[in-house]
């Protein structure tokens, strides 16, 4: 018979909110995303509006995501060694001071173009600190049976926020000017920083601190080549990240060249991924919380997002556009909330920092790559090529990973089978 308790209990992705920890800490997480959404409207369109250039926002994205390329293994390592609530309260108190300066000379009427692209190159290096330690940090908030739901949580939190952030900051834009978007924001680091604050040591579970030793990467290094799927899964990441994911380049040049729109249509365009993301991201998290997602639906989840997105290149109108949109959201949550849940629940909580720092480095680090790069097709042969190359990569990587990962499981159950044989009674090596 199912107890009372049982039935109250809360399931699914919602299972992670028993966690008095981790129930601050998303509240907090929670205002510093609405914050971070408005901000990446406000600099798209800034950009944007200085320059008229797809490459330029290319240019942006690339300088905001290029310190983790070149320092994402190093910062893993970090997050392995130093206390992550301390190396999250620092990195939001310098988000806030650099947000706030580029605020400032932005509702001055100041602002160049260069001064985005060092505010973007600044808030990456923070950023490439930021991210590892954050990943590994949701860890030790939840006990490990949660760790999939809280993982789910976090990233359908961080898209419902998607559905207020770019309608404060188009409304803001509209009527008082971009700079005030970057104002609000550094109000917005007040969450996080109260809620890191909050949290109750003795409530954390923190993993053993990873000594500084000379062969740690090589270490981690030999630990992925044990676990051919955690590196599968990076590598689609990686593709995913580098060339699936440049919308503030495409849907930018969507709504100004192709729709013919302004700031509001390019918020429109974010909401409607938001509710297809938010969707995605509780549909992981309605799994089993103990149990790694399969790599075939990963590896599922990412060529659907591709060919999603290779119909909406073609969209005819706005509103089928809108609708392809939702389901790119839902696709993209869904495959990144199994695909980080996944590495996570597989990797040693030693190393931990240094394979999140690596697959953080995967996602985001190719951006530096793939952005120009769309960027310059985008301003060359026009919106819907670019958002068509978008999606074409992810879906022929997907394929391709999923076609290794069957040759490579045939391998394994031809050894296994061959090692059956020499052991079985009666049979001479």
């Amino acid at each position: 018979m199912i107890s009372a308790e049982a039935i109250r209990r809360p399931r699914g992705a919602f299972a992670a909110l028993t966690s008095r920890s981790y129930r601050i800490y998303l509240g907090g997480q929670s205002l510093a995303n609405t914050g971070t959404w408005m901000q990446s409207i406000a600099q798209d369109w800034l950009v944007y509006d200085l320059t008229h250039s797809s490459t330029c926002v290319g240019v942006t994205m690339a300088l905001q995501f290029l310190p983790i390329l070149s320092l994402g293994l190093y910062t893993g390592g970090v997050a392995d060694r130093r206390p992550k609530r301390r190396i999250l309260l620092t990195t939001q108190t310098l988000n806030a001071a650099a947000t706030a300066a580029l605020a400032a000379i932005t509702i001055a009427g100041a602002v160049r173009a260069a001064d985005v692209y060092a505010f973007a190159l600044l808030s990456g290096l923070i950023f490439a600190f930021d991210a590892p330690a954050r990943q590994a940090f949701v860890a030790e908030v939840v006990p490990p049976g949660q760790l999939r739901a809280a993982i789910a949580l976090n990233a359908a939190v961080f898209q419902a926020t998607r559905l207020v952030g770019p309608a404060v900051a188009a409304l803001l834009i509209a009527s008082v000017g971009t700079g005030w978007v970057f104002a609000v924001n550094v109000a917005c680091y007040a969450g996080p920083v109260i809620g890191l604050l909050r949290l109750r040591p003795s409530d954390l579970r923190p993993a053993p601190p990873a000594r500084r030793e000379p062969g740690a990467l090589r270490a981690t290094a030999r630990y992925l080549r044990q676990h051919p799927d955690v590196v599968r899964t990076i590598f689609l990441v990686g593709m995913f990240g580098t060339f699936g994911l440049n919308f503030p380049i495409v849907l930018t040049a969507m709504a100004k060249s192709t729709f013919h729109g302004d700031a509001t249509t390019y918020g429109l365009f974010n909401i409607a991924l938001a509710v297809g993301s938010a969707t995605g991201a509780l549909f992981a998290g309605a799994a089993d919380p103990t149990a790694r997602a399969r790599p075939g639906m990963i590896a599922g989840l990412a060529a659907g997002f591709g060919l999603l997105q290779v119909a909406a290149a073609l969209a005819p109108g706005l509103a089928v556009f809108l609708v392809l949109l939702a389901a790119m959201g839902l696709a993209n949550l869904a495959f990144q909330s199994m695909a980080n849940a996944s590495v996570q629940l597989a990797v040693d909580p030693r190393l931990r920092g240094r394979v999140m720092g690596l697959y953080m480095l995967a996602f985001v680090g190719g951006t530096p790559i793939g952005a120009p790069l769309i960027g310059v097709l985008t301003s060359q042969f026009g919106a819907r090529a670019g958002m068509a190359v978008c999606g074409a990569v992810p879906l022929l990587t997907a394929v391709a990973v999923a076609a290794a990962a069957a040759r490579w499981r045939r391998a394994e159950q031809r050894t296994v089978a061959a090692q059956a044989g020499r052991l079985r009674p009666g049979v001479t090596r």
